[in-house]
Formats: structure tokens, C-alpha cells, sequence
């Protein structure tokens, strides 16, 4: 007696490549409405082409990030629209601590079971940021891989390409004590925290509305990274230093652009901290320097300036808030928050 011979097929290993085809078409539609006219090649060539002129010493500055457990979120709520919102943002806050301008953009989006639909509204967002900043979202890669990506999780990162004059690069070089420190406010959470917030709230709190947020939890998650960008382009000559608040909070970021030698003394009482982190400090009883090492705690970028300049930065920036200022280092800690 023979066997029946078994004719295996990559759908049904869980690989579906005609719903890869419908999901690049998708993004490739999103895509082509951020190209600039140094974009010379489209989405599904190889290699993303990008023709860089106009600049007499360009200093290309890159920068790579994802998401985090905010996706998560973005589950839990059946929301994905606004999560590549996000990613970009948050690179091209990155990239801009440097003085750069964002050039263009590459995705990664990983899935155990590829959904062209939700792939298509990730890429709304991820077009919508980039078109609003002028970056070319000029390629990607779309991965389906059962196995390694359990139910409905995915991945999402980005890759971004800037420029800056080279006699323009904003590095902190030249910061110093009495120099001002300046916050601007953030949106939210941001993109970092969330597997903290997801120990401290169950999941079907996440739809749950809060008085103190004026809607659902779920909701305040999900607010964007906020871009910086437009509102600091003008005014770049006047900043020494920027730091992204991130990963890491006020207490990590702000060393990143320090030189030896100076630290930072903030005060707390300069900003106000949203309803959202005093939420998560009372639920989840988190001790007051855990969350600012954490969470930005409501500032999302920071500027370092000489105190000649901080008159003509805040009358061109009413959200800022003065929060600190530029002192000599003494002891381990860089940043003091008092």
C-alpha cells in the first residue's frame, strides 16, 4: 500500500502572497501621495532612489524607532489609523534634535496573518505625518509571518533619512551654565510607557470613560506623537541643544545633548503635568522618580538657549514654558528635578 503524496503550498503554511500583493498596492496608493521631486523611484522597485541636491555640505542624519506595546492599544481599541502617525512623528523629532530636515521614509510592518485593510490604515497614518512634513515615504517592507506573531499582534518600525547643513548641525556644544531650558508640551504618552499603563489598567478599562480625561482611557492612549517640527524649523539658529523626551523621561533624554562638565536643574512646578500620569501614579502606586523616568510627564521636547534668546523663543512658541535652567554638574545626577 502507497502513501498519499502531500502537496504542500506557502497558503497553507499561513503565507498568503496574494494578500501581500493587495496590501503593497494599499501602501504604495498612500505612498505616492508624500512624493517629493527627488523621489525617482516608486514603491515595489528594489531600493528606494531619492536624488540629493541643493545643499552645499550635507550632513545626512538617520534615525530607526518603532512603536512599542502602544500597538497594544491600537488592538485592544480597533483603532490603526493613527499609529504611523506616531512612528513618524517620533522620527522626525528624533532627526530634528540635530537640526535636520526629515527627507524621506521607510516602514517595516510585521503580521502573523497579513490584513490588507489594516495594513492600508496603518499607511494612512504613516502618509498623513509624512506628507505634513514634506517626507517621501519611499519604501518598506510588508513581512507575513505566522509562527513568530501570535493572533492579531504586529510590529511596526520606521526608518528615517534627514539633512543638515553642516555648518548648521545643532550638537549642545556650546551650552552652558545659567543657559535656559525650555519644555515644550507633549500630547500624551507619546509612544513610551505603555507596557507600564497596560500592567497598572486591564484591557477592558481601555474603553472605559475617565472624568479626568474627559473620554475613555483608551482614547487618551491612543492621542498622537506629537511633531515639533514646523514649530521649531524657524527658530533653529536660536537653540543650542534639543532633547526628545522619550524613553527614559526628562532625567535620561536631557543628558543625551549635555557637555561634560553641566547639568540641569528643572522645576516641576513651571508645567503643568496632564490628569493622565497622576491617573496612572494613583492606580498603579508608582513612585514619583519612576514616572519621570518613564513618562515625559507632559514635556515632549526640550530646548536648551542662551538667556538673551529665551524672550524671542517664548513670544514665538506660547505653549512653552521656561522649566530650568543650565548649572554646573556636582555629584552623579545630571538632571535634578525639584
Amino acid at each position: 500500500m502507497t502513501s498519499k503524496t502531500i502537496r504542500h503550498t506557502y497558503a497553507a503554511a499561513g503565507v498568503d502572497i496574494d494578500a501581500a500583493a493587495r496590501a503593497k498596492a494599499l501602501i504604495g496608493k498612500q505612498a505616492k501621495t508624500t512624493h517629493r521631486p527627488e523621489v525617482l523611484s516608486g514603491i515595489g522597485f528594489f531600493g528606494g532612489l531619492f536624488e540629493l541636491k541643493g545643499y552645499e555640505q550635507p550632513v545626512l542624519v538617520s534615525s530607526v524607532d518603532g512603536v512599542g506595546t502602544k500597538l497594544k492599544i491600537a488592538a485592544a481599541m480597533g483603532k490603526h489609523d493613527t499609529i504611523g502617525i506616531d512612528l513618524v512623528n517620533h522620527c522626525v523629532n528624533d532627526i530634528l534634535t540635530s537640526g535636520a530636515e526629515p527627507l524621506f521614509f521607510l516602514d517595516y510592518i510585521a503580521m502573523g496573518k497579513l490584513a490588507p485593510e489594516q495594513v492600508a490604515a496603518i499607511a494612512t497614518g504613516l502618509a498623513q505625518a509624512c506628507r505634513e512634513v514634506g517626507c517621501a515615504l519611499i519604501g518598506g517592507e510588508t513581512a507575513e509571518m505566522p509562527g513568530l506573531y501570535a493572533g492579531e499582534d504586529y510590529d511596526l518600525v520606521g526608518f528615517i533619512i534627514g539633512v543638515v547643513e553642516k555648518g548648521r548641525i545643532i550638537r549642545g556644544l556650546t551650552i552652558k551654565a545659567r543657559d535656559a531650558v525650555i519644555g515644550l508640551p507633549s500630547s500624551g504618552l507619546h509612544t513610551n510607557g505603555y507596557s507600564l499603563v497596560r500592567k497598572v489598567f486591564d484591557a477592558d478599562e481601555f474603553k472605559k470613560r475617565f472624568s479626568e480625561l474627559g473620554r475613555t482611557m483608551g482614547e487618551e492612549l491612543l492621542e498622537p506623537h506629537r511633531c515639533y517640527y514646523h514649530q521649531l524649523k524657524p527658530l533653529l539658529s536660536r537653540i543650542k541643544g534639543m532633547a526628545h523626551i522619550t524613553g527614559g523621561g526628562l532625567v535620561d533624554n536631557i543628558p543625551r545633548v549635555l557637555p561634560e562638565g553641566v547639568g540641569v536643574r528643572l522645576d516641576r512646578k513651571t508645567w503643568m503635568v496632564p490628569p493622565v500620569f497622576k491617573l496612572i501614579q494613583d492606580r498603579g502606586n508608582v513612585d514619583a522618580a519612576e514616572m519621570y523616568r518613564v513618562f515625559n510627564m507632559g514635556i515632549g521636547m526640550v530646548l536648551i538657549c542662551a538667556p538673551d534668546d529665551v524672550s524671542e523663543l517664548m513670544g514665538k512658541l506660547p505653549e512653552a514654558k521656561v522649566i530650568g535652567e543650565v548649572v554646573k554638574r556636582a555629584g552623579e545626577a545630571r538632571v535634578v528635578i525639584d
